[in-house]
């Protein structure tokens, strides 16, 4: 990178360069030899070279779409000028797979061991619903289970979570939507950074809790517990019979003490949202660079939103440790272009107006900044949404790029911890997994600084290495899976953005 006067290039080839400040209207920048004809707002795009029309626009070095009209030197370079064509890539499988030195000084954290042999970051309790009918008694459970003080005795236990959704019915019980669903459901019954479960259904739902418990141990610590509100009885006695199970389940779980966990046990669910033009300048990179730190702990990190990776997949098959792995990513992508399709959607209808008001222009622009976030090191596997995650090291798992739902595919294959960039800003968060948030630039970070809980926006005011910044990232990953809050755990987030991905007919 490169930077003068309020710009900054990004790699040597780019024929555009990035405000680092709202610049005015009538600014000589250094190199341009015309006065900019317009204000180009922080985070937005100049032609630092003329652009004729059909021709590519490079940024990161690689294509992010063509001009659509020719482009003086020196023009504002967005949604007016610049649109997407042809962007396809040689995939290259394995062609760049470099495997990463591992790093021998054993570094621990503060975790919970559970009976399976993984790691949890929090002890909760979690209340499941199989079906969106069984939501409200779900929450009733918990109101009174606070109420009563139930977990008073409990001090282990971090609090009880109930976990309901919109959906588990009026589907097919046997297509591709009920079979993630299940994934998900048993994701969350099985998940590390609860101590126990208490699962409820209606009872004449599709997917039903019988089907769901099976004939396996879902959980190999015996501290689930299941039953219907048919066959109780009804919404108070499902209460009563709730609170009693709670508490069977609160005693196995606040057996659970924090001990010394190697970091290699912690896999950190990646996210992006609320994209700005800094994010694949500061944030990203710098999640990337704690990622490959993590990776090299013989940690796992998982980079999803398949949506948001298109046209930058390329990027990710050639650092593949095997051609069958690439061709994996390839086909999830060939999924997504017919799921459009049949859909009536469009891939490259991204980015978000939230985002191009922050300067992204195209999903290609996009997808190269959010693909920074995987670092370097080799792709060991593509998993599907919420298929468990069995294999250390960076990982892909498919998903939509709607946060939520995103995010509730990576708890559910194994997440014990999120990451979160945001250049716009974003408020949620994800019981059972905490979730760090970085701000991109520090002008969003100031104004939403009681949401955000590390600011990479210095990299760019300060001068802040990436380095530096992916070490500062590496250990406050290391602190919160000991326990140390998160800002979005402290304002009470994660009860409402448990998010299944619904595909199929709705019947």
């Amino acid at each position: 990178m490169s930077g003068t006067q309020g710009t900054i290039r990004l790699h040597p080839n780019d024929n555009v360069v990035v405000a680092l400040e709202d610049i005015p209207a009538g600014t000589q920048l250094v190199g341009i030899t015309d006065v900019l004809q317009q204000l180009v707002p922080q985070g937005h795009k100049i032609a630092s070279n003329p652009i004729a029309e059909g021709r590519n626009v490079i940024r990161y070095g690689q294509i992010i779409g063509q001009a659509t009209r020719d482009i003086a030197l020196g023009e504002h370079v967005h949604v007016h000028n610049l649109g997407m064509g042809e962007h396809t890539q040689d995939y290259g499988f394995s062609s760049q797979c470099e495997t990463l030195a591992a790093l021998t000084n054993a570094r621990t954290f503060q975790g919970y061991r559970r009976a399976d042999g993984r790691a949890g970051t929090r002890n909760y309790l979690g209340i499941l619903t199989s079906v969106n009918c069984a939501g409200s008694v779900a929450r009733f459970i918990a109101e009174a289970a606070e109420k009563s003080g139930l977990l008073d005795a409990f001090p282990n236990i971090d609090g009880v979570v109930p976990i309901v959704h919109s959906s588990g019915c009026g589907m097919s019980g046997k297509d591709e939507g009920y079979a993630t669903l299940f994934r998900t459901l048993s994701g969350y019954a099985q998940h590390p950074n609860f101590g126990g479960i208490l699962l409820v259904g209606l009872g004449c739902e599709v997917m039903q809790i019988d089907d769901l418990v099976g004939r396996r141990q879902i959980r190999a610590d015996s501290a689930l517990r299941y039953m219907t509100i048919q066959a109780e009885g009804g919404t108070r006695k499902t209460i009563e019979r709730g609170l009693e199970e709670l508490r069977g389940i609160a005693e196995i779980a606040n057996r659970a003490q924090r001990t010394p966990v190697p970091v290699s046990e912690i896999t950190v669910g990646m996210q992006c949202g609320g994209s700005d033009g800094y994010s694949g300048i500061t944030a990203n990179p710098a999640l990337g660079y704690a990622s490959d730190l993590l990776v090299r702990h013989g940690g796992t990190t998982i980079l999803s939103e398949t949506s948001e990776i298109y046209g930058a997949e390329h990027l990710l098959t050639r650092r593949a440790v095997s051609a069958e792995v690439g061709d994996k990513l390839v086909a999830r992508v060939r999924w997504w272009e017919d799921y459009c399709a049949r859909n009536g959607g469009e891939l490259d209808n991204n980015p978000s107006p939230g985002n191009k008001r922050g300067g992204l222009t195209t999903i290609l622009e996009k997808s190269l900044g959010a693909v920074a976030k995987s670092g370097s090191a080799p792709l060991t596997d593509v998993y599907l949404f919420a298929e468990k995650i069995d294999k250390h090291g960076f990982v892909f798992m498919d998903s939509p790029g709607f946060d939520p739902c995103s995010v509730t595919g990576q708890v559910a294959s194994g997440a014990n911890l999120i990451v979160f960039t945001t250049g716009r800003g974003s408020v949620s968060g994800y019981k059972p997994s905490p979730c760090i948030k970085l701000a991109t630039n520090s002008e969003m970070y100031r104004r939403l600084s009681e949401d955000m809980d590390l600011n990479c926006g210095d990299i760019v005011t300060d001068g802040v290495s990436i380095e530096d910044k992916g070490r500062e990232l590496f250990e406050l990953i290391i602190r919160v899976a000991s326990g140390e809050q998160t800002k979005s755990e402290a304002l009470g987030f994660g009860g409402a953005e448990f998010v299944p991905w619904q595909i199929g007919a709705v019947m």
